[in-house]
C-alpha cells in the first residue's frame, strides 16, 4: 500500500512540474547566449592583464583569436551530404535463378 501511496505523490509531483501545454525554452538559442556571455567575459579579463613584455602581448593576442574564431556549437551530423550508397541487398544475378 506504501508503494502505492508513494507512486502516486512522485507522480502528481511531476504533472505539477511538467504540466501539458507548458513551452520550454529553446536550449539552442539559451546554449548561444551563455556561450557569447562567457567568451565576454574572459575577453574583458584578459584586457585587464596588465602587459610589459613582448610575450605577454602575443599570449593575449593568440587568446584573443582563439576566442573569435571558435565554431558553430551544435551543428548535427546527419545533415552532412552522404555519398550514394551501394543498394543492399545487392541485386541477385539473373543466371543464379
Amino acid at each position: 500500500m506504501f508503494l502505492v501511496v508513494r507512486s502516486v505523490f512522485w507522480l502528481t509531483v511531476a504533472y505539477m512540474v511538467i504540466k501539458p501545454g507548458v513551452d520550454f525554452v529553446d536550449a539552442q538559442a539559451m546554449s548561444a547566449q551563455a556561450m557569447a556571455a562567457g567568451q565576454q567575459v574572459i575577453a574583458e579579463q584578459i584586457q585587464a592583464i596588465e602587459c610589459d613584455s613582448f610575450q605577454c602581448v602575443g599570449g593575449k593576442a593568440v587568446i584573443a583569436a582563439a576566442l573569435q574564431s571558435s565554431p558553430p556549437v551544435g551543428t548535427p551530423m546527419h545533415e552532412s551530404p552522404t555519398h550514394g550508397p551501394a543498394p543492399i541487398p545487392r541485386p541477385r544475378p539473373d543466371w543464379a535463378g
